[in-house]
C-alpha cells in the first residue's frame, strides 16, 4: 500500500471491523478525522503517479469503516429530509453549488469546479475548472482531474470494494458525453473524448477505427475521440454484436478543448454530438 496521509490507526481498526458499532467512540473519532481529510481533499482515494493509478487503500478502508461506526440520523436541507449514517457535505470553497447538486462528506471539489443539479458521493474527487452537468453521477471514490466536462446524466461507478480496487478515473481535460457510463476502474485518460451513450468498463475491448489494432480493454487512450460502438462474435445460438469503444481518431495536442472540432469528427462519422 502506498504511503498515506491517514493515521494508521484505520488499519487496526480495519482488522477487527467486524466487532466494530456507532458504541465505539474511539473508533468513530479515527474514523470521522480520516473522511475530514478526504472531505478537505488533505487525502484522497486514489492518483495517477508515474501513468499508474495508485490506491489509498487506508482511505479506502477509512470509508468503509464509517457505514460500521456511525449511527443512522436525521438531517435537513431546506424542505428536503434525510436519514442516512453519512452527512451531506457543508464545505466546498470555491464552488459553485447549483440548486439541487448533492455532494456526500468525504468527496472534495478544488476551487473552480461547477456542479449542476448532480450527485457526488462519499471518496470522489473533482479537480479543478471542472463541470459536472445536470444528472450526472460521480460515483463513490471516482476521481476526475482538471478541465472535465461530464455531460448531462453521465455516470462515473463507484467501486468501494474491495479496498485495493481501482475507482473510475477521468484526467485531465477530458470530456464525457451525454449519458455515457464510465464503470468498474475503468479510466479515461488524458484529453480523450467519450461521444454520447458510451458504456466503458474494465472489461470493454477498445479498437482502432483505421487500424484494427485492438488496444488496452478498460481505457480510453489519450488525447483519443471515442464512441460506442460494436463488434460480432459468434455464439452457438448465432451472430451477436458485442459492446466495444471504437476509436475515431486522435486529436493533436493542444486540441483538448475545441469542442467544435470534436463534434466535426463526430458528424464527419455520422455520430451525433
Amino acid at each position: 500500500m502506498t504511503a498515506s496521509p491517514i493515521d494508521a490507526g484505520i488499519d487496526e481498526l480495519w482488522e477487527r471491523r467486524a466487532e466494530l458499532t456507532p458504541a465505539d467512540e474511539d473508533a468513530r473519532k479515527q474514523v470521522v478525522e480520516a473522511v475530514d481529510q478526504l472531505d478537505a481533499g488533505e487525502a484522497r482515494v486514489a492518483q495517477v503517479l508515474d501513468d499508474k493509478v495508485v490506491v489509498d487503500e487506508r482511505a479506502k478502508r477509512a470509508i468503509l469503516l464509517a457505514f460500521k461506526v456511525l449511527e443512522m440520523v436525521e438531517s435537513a436541507a431546506g424542505e428536503f429530509r434525510y436519514r442516512d449514517r453519512v452527512p451531506l457535505k457543508t464545505r466546498f470553497d470555491g464552488v459553485r453549488v447549483v440548486p439541487g447538486a448533492i455532494a456526500r462528506w468525504g468527496s472534495h471539489f478544488e476551487p473552480g469546479v461547477v456542479l449542476m443539479p448532480s450527485y457526488t458521493n462519499i471518496g470522489g474527487y473533482v479537480a479543478a475548472g471542472s463541470m459536472v452537468d445536470t444528472w450526472a453521477t460521480v460515483g463513490s471514490c471516482a476521481q476526475v482531474g482538471r478541465n472535465v466536462h461530464l455531460s448531462g446524466g453521465v455516470g462515473l461507478g463507484g467501486v468501494l470494494e474491495p479496498a485495493q480496487a481501482a475507482p473510475v478515473v477521468v484526467e485531465d481535460d477530458a470530456f464525457i458525453g451525454s449519458r455515457s457510463m464510465v464503470v468498474e476502474g475503468a479510466r479515461v485518460r488524458t484529453g480523450a473524448k467519450l461521444g454520447a451513450g458510451s458504456i466503458l468498463t474494465a472489461s470493454t475491448r477498445v479498437f482502432e477505427a483505421a487500424t484494427g489494432d485492438e488496444l488496452t480493454r478498460g481505457e480510453a487512450p489519450e488525447r483519443a475521440v471515442c464512441v460506442g460502438s460494436s463488434r460480432v462474435k459468434s455464439f452457438p445460438g448465432g451472430d451477436f454484436g458485442m459492446p466495444c469503444l471504437l476509436v475515431l481518431r486522435y486529436l493533436e495536442s493542444g486540441q483538448e478543448h475545441d469542442k467544435l472540432a470534436l463534434n466535426d469528427i463526430l458528424r464527419e462519422h455520422g455520430v451525433a454530438p
